[in-house]
């Protein structure tokens, strides 16, 4: 079926395909019909697909490309990985200052079969040093002998080639761009990042957020395509961190055991308490984290982020702890039990809201990613203070 597809009509087929089948196709045809795709796909696409073949595969790739489109793909090739360059098309509309629009407009005509985006041209000197930018709406409402130096935007956003592609989406999505130009250390026009690259950069990026955020190593392929030992090895190193360091609780339960054996009813109220932390320091990490990623809160927000938890960790703790000292004392009979548990709760509350807040502020600033400041370990973390509180509230209350 793919065989009977038109030549432009495969090639577009072809860029939506999984890896999978793309590697199926390009085994199966000759060279005429892989340099027919490869000749319609856009340069970035190219990358894409070679990065994800194996290398038989892509021999008969650069095999059947022209020498000069080898060359431009090893260039984006030896970009670092997730890059502003690894992801960058070369095929962009270009002009010169001292054309009319009337005569850009018969250029971009000519050559926009080629290019990845034509509704945003770049204005470029004889070295390729980006001057300006025009928008192909503004040269259509132009009149015919107009310059483009007169009617190009001289303040270009643009991103270097080394960037990160976190920045790229953010700068995107702050400016509400289609399209990002790339220079180098010379401000030369390197390439072009269109928004559908943009949108597979977010993807990947709340992915690794998601893996990290429930303590997993991100993976680079899908859940179904990963196997069952690839998948244990990436889950079992945070699970063994996380397991050893829950050892301490245990340690100070087992300090505390004098105390368990005289007021034996304490130990019930353990995994409440546990639980009661771990969500609440959960649920403003995962604040603090969303908050992080999209630019909404930066380290300078620090000390307004702490006060503003605190105000709430006083609120919901006052709350639960009201909660659970009346139930204390409608069913246990027991005042001075309702109160170590209803104060280790306002306190644990208040802990664990100051360490969910400030542990992905930290990270960020130490160039870390937040996401590993989630719920796996801050619960942990949090559990280890609450039963801490606990106990020693208790010792202080029942006089042991």
């Amino acid at each position: 079926i793919f065989r009977l597809l038109s030549k432009n009509r495969a090639a577009d087929v072809f860029s939506y395909l999984d890896s999978e089948h793309q590697e199926m196709i390009i085994k199966t045809m000759t060279d005429v019909e892989t340099k027919n795709i490869f000749d319609e796909l856009y340069f970035d696409d190219i990358v894409d697909i070679i990065e994800e073949m194996p290398s038989n595969v892509v021999k008969k790739i650069l095999k059947n490309t022209d020498a000069k489109d080898r060359h431009t793909i090893n260039l984006l090739l030896k970009y670092p990985e997730n890059s502003a360059g690894s992801i960058m098309t070369t095929e962009y509309m270009d002009l010169k200052k001292d054309m009319t629009a009337s005569s850009a407009i018969f250029k971009i005509r000519d050559v926009m079969e080629d290019m990845a985006n034509v509704y945003t041209c770049y204005v470029i000197d004889e070295g390729r040093r980006l001057e300006g930018v025009i928008s192909l709406k503004e040269l259509i409402t132009s009149e015919d002998d107009e310059p483009i130096q007169n009617l190009m935007n001289k303040n270009v956003i643009s991103v270097h080639a080394n960037d990160d592609q976190e920045k790229v989406a953010e700068i995107i999505k702050k400016y509400n761009l289609i399209v990002l130009p790339v220079t180098d250390d010379e401000n030369r026009l390197l390439g072009i990042i269109t928004i559908d690259d943009v949108m597979d950069v977010v993807e990947q990026e709340a992915t690794e957020d998601f893996h990290r955020m429930a303590g997993i190593s991100p993976v680079e392929e899908s859940y179904l395509k990963t196997s069952a030992f690839t998948m244990a090895r990436q889950r079992i190193s945070w699970l063994i961190v996380l397991m050893i360091s829950a050892t301490f609780t245990g340690r100070i339960i087992s300090k505390y055991e004098d105390v368990l054996q005289s007021v034996v009813i304490l130990s019930s109220f353990i995994p409440m308490l546990m639980d009661t932390g771990g969500n609440c320091g959960s649920q403003s990490s995962t604040l603090i984290i969303r908050g992080l990623a999209i630019d909404e809160i930066k380290f300078s927000d620090f000390f307004k982020v702490v006060f503003k938890e605190f105000r709430i960790s006083i609120v919901v703790g006052i709350v639960l702890g009201l909660a659970n000292g009346i139930r204390i004392v409608v069913l246990n009979h027991d005042v001075y039990l309702a109160i170590v548990v209803s104060v280790s709760i306002v306190v644990t509350v208040m802990i664990s809201k100051f360490v969910g807040c400030v542990l992905p502020i930290i990270a960020k600033r130490l160039k870390m990613d937040p996401a590993i400041m989630a719920a796996p370990l801050i619960t942990t973390i949090v559990d280890t203070l609450a039963i801490m509180v606990y106990f020693s509230i208790a010792s202080q209350i029942f006089n042991l």
